[in-house]
């Protein structure tokens, strides 16, 4: 069976603290949602801002090959003609064929929030969605509040779905607007609608403020709802919408619907990553299926039992998905995950070889140091590759120099840094000025490197942690620094420790880089092989 997705993060997600799409940015991501075969991509409201406007005539130029755009808007305001809403005259203007109208199904809403009586707000949603199919267009209706006017007065709820049918609505979308229904009330609500509507497709949008949108979108496909909406990872307003990068792969894989195109569910991690991107906000780690954390194991039991049968510990292929198995490496990982990752590197290495006993001891002797390698497995390889003789160093860091002022108390905090480095018998000196010591000492490092190694200008960190081992030591405490770097296809994570902040920045630093260098090597002879 074929479930409808409906994809609102242009318009609700964008109503999520700290996101402002460009008209650029909405562009790159209807491209993304249309490579997956996402049918609607609700665009906005082309009557709430000129850049969303000025987006649905830049979309007229993007040659969509499965997905159809979606203007949305309200019905019209309340005691006026359809046709003299400006709103209303916004939506045709948009030029889509498909128009998402929203109105009342609360009679709260309708008395004491527009400020109407019930029989206009019926009115309203008939007479606007007639209008918008006398021009030609397909129209969905949104039931806002829905679920919370069904409870309220079911009576009520049902005749403003009712009146979108005589207007010509092709789909009602059930909203649980406010995120505070169960999912049992889900079900029997949608169950009962679809019942009393058998000639229209019904679907749900819901919210998350309950922490149940997921569960609620997909009761309401087991009531017999054939329309999920939602974000494609879960942003929008307060706690967000229903997360449709857990939905998709829960109606695919558990629940056998389809939903996107054959073959595009491998695709669904660089998909979520994409989007966080452009939307510019952290991927939730722990995020199902999509998460880095989703497939990560650490306890030495369950690590076992993965290796022996992946189904011991994990519901799904992460691979589905294009998520991948990662193996913490910690003092509870235990000697069979550890041998896992040598032979990554040195395929003929054994559970019972000097080798592995040498890189347990020495794993356990840098955590008590306060290296943590949990998250930081790109400098745990190095540090088997070291022991077994199979690293060669890119670069020497010669010397390396910081310096930090503030002329004036009117001034911001400036640093200066200065690195020399040699590769292959040839030095080079850099100075850079950054916003404190370690941004200046990144920037001249990678400066410094980048005449060798062009590949470096790729790079840059994405994410920067400092914890404080021991804090009785005070200003002398020893601390741990993690970084993340991307170079836009990998991201990898390396650690340093030591009591002075910028020299564990500079380890973690220097170890990024060298895994960089190293992974790009790999993948060329990989090529050639």
């Amino acid at each position: 069976m074929m479930i409808e997705i409906y994809d609102s993060t242009l318009r609700d997600g964008a109503q999520s603290e700290g996101i402002s799409f460009s008209v650029n940015d909405k562009l790159k991501i209807v491209k993304a949602l249309d490579d997956m075969g996402i049918p609607f991509i609700e665009a906005g409201n082309p009557g709430s801002n000129p850049k969303d406007l000025e987006f649905f005539q830049e979309i007229k130029n993007l040659e969509l090959k499965h997905s159809a755009i979606v203007a949305f808007g309200s019905t019209r305001r309340r005691d006026i003609k359809v046709e003299e809403d400006a709103n209303v005259q916004s939506m045709l203007a948009a030029g889509t064929k498909h128009i998402a109208i929203f109105g009342k199904s609360w009679d709260f809403h309708v008395t004491d929030i527009i400020n109407t009586t019930l029989d206009e707000n019926l009115r309203m949603i008939e007479e606007t969605i007639r209008f918008m199919i006398e021009q030609g267009k397909e129209v969905t209706y949104d039931a806002e509040h829905f679920y919370d006017g069904y409870k309220n007065n079911e009576d009520y709820a049902l005749k403003t779905l009712e009146a979108a049918c005589k207007g010509g609505a092709k789909r009602l979308i059930l909203c649980d607007t406010n995120g505070g229904s169960l999912p049992s009330e889900i079900y029997n609500i949608t169950k009962k609608v679809g019942d009393t509507f058998k000639d229209t497709k019904i679907g749900i949008h819901a919210h998350n403020d309950s922490g149940l949108a997921v569960a609620n979108s997909l009761m309401a496909v087991e009531a017999g709802a054939i329309q999920i909406q939602g974000t494609f990872v879960g942003f929008g307003e307060r706690c967000g919408n229903a997360n449709l990068s857990t939905i998709i792969p829960n109606l695919e894989l558990k629940m056998g619907k389809t939903c996107i195109l054959e073959g595009e569910l491998e695709n669904l991690m660089s998909s979520a990553k994409l989007i966080s991107e452009i939307a510019n906000i952290t991927p939730d780690e722990q995020a199902p299926f999509i998460g880095r954390k989703a497939f990560t194991h650490k306890g030495g039991m369950h690590i076992d039992g993965v290796n022996k049968n992946s189904k011991s510990f994990e519901h799904i292929d992460p691979s589905l998905v294009g998520n991948s198995r990662r193996f913490l490496m910690s003092e509870v990982a235990g000697r069979s995950s550890i041998l896992k990752k040598i032979q990554k590197i040195a395929p003929d290495i054994q559970k019972d070889s000097p080798e592995t006993g040498v890189i347990m001891k020495k794993l356990k002797e840098l955590e008590h140091e306060g290296y943590q390698f949990e998250g930081a497995e790109s400098t745990f390889e190095l540090v088997i590759r070291k022991h077994l003789g199979k690293y060669k160093p890119f670069f020497e860091l010669e010397n390396f120099k910081t310096m930090g002022e503030r002329p004036d108390a009117s001034s911001l905090f400036s640093a200066y840094a200065m690195v020399k480095v040699n590769v292959e018998g040839k030095s080079k000196m850099v100075a850079a000025e950054g916003d404190g010591p370690v941004n200046a000492l990144d920037k001249a490092l990678r400066e410094a490197l980048e005449d060798f190694y062009p590949e470096l200008k790729k790079v840059h960190l994405i994410d920067y942690k400092v914890r404080v081992l021991d804090g009785k030591e005070a200003s002398a405490a020893k601390v741990r620094v993690l970084i993340t770097s991307t170079d836009g296809t990998r991201d990898w994570t390396t650690v340093g420790v030591s009591t002075d902040i910028v020299q564990a920045s500079l380890i973690a630093m220097v170890d990024s880089i060298e895994i960089k260098l190293l992974k790009d090597i790999e993948e060329k002879m990989k090529a050639y092989m």
